[in-house]
């Protein structure tokens, strides 16, 4: 018989244990991360479903580490990245926080609003 109830989250429970775990002077186990708020997110994503509706893109994958998020595009799951798109913070005063950069480390661009950032990798129609 289990002492747990049906009627509580199973989810609080390891919550709890995760609580009584840390150590007593600390007050957030989890170390603070960088991430991309939602209003990046829906823009990169934007950027990301187009691209791969022209099938030049097929896969991603984020990281948010302690110091900058990275947002990664693959042409395919076993390559390295095409393009990397950063935030770090601190460079938020300097260059600007955001960054496109390829595979080989190359800068493409980096600015302060990540809509002018993007726009080195989103293509518009060309009139030909």
């Amino acid at each position: 018989m289990s002492s747990i109830s049906e009627d509580t989250d199973p989810s609080e429970n390891r919550a709890a244990a995760r609580a009584a775990v840390a150590s007593p002077g600390q007050t957030t186990p989890s170390p603070n991360r960088v991430t991309f708020n939602r209003l990046e997110l829906n823009r990169i994503l934007n950027l990301y479903g187009r691209m791969v509706a022209d099938g030049e893109w097929r896969d991603y994958a984020i990281d948010f580490l302690k110091d900058r998020a990275v947002f990664s595009v693959f042409r395919r799951a076993s390559e390295v990245p095409i393009y990397r798109i950063e935030k770090d913070p601190r460079l938020a005063r300097k260059q600007g926080m955001y960054s496109v950069i390829t595979a080989t480390g190359l800068i493409l661009r980096r600015g302060h609003e990540l809509e002018r950032v993007l726009l080195v990798i989103d293509r518009k129609l060309a009139v030909v």
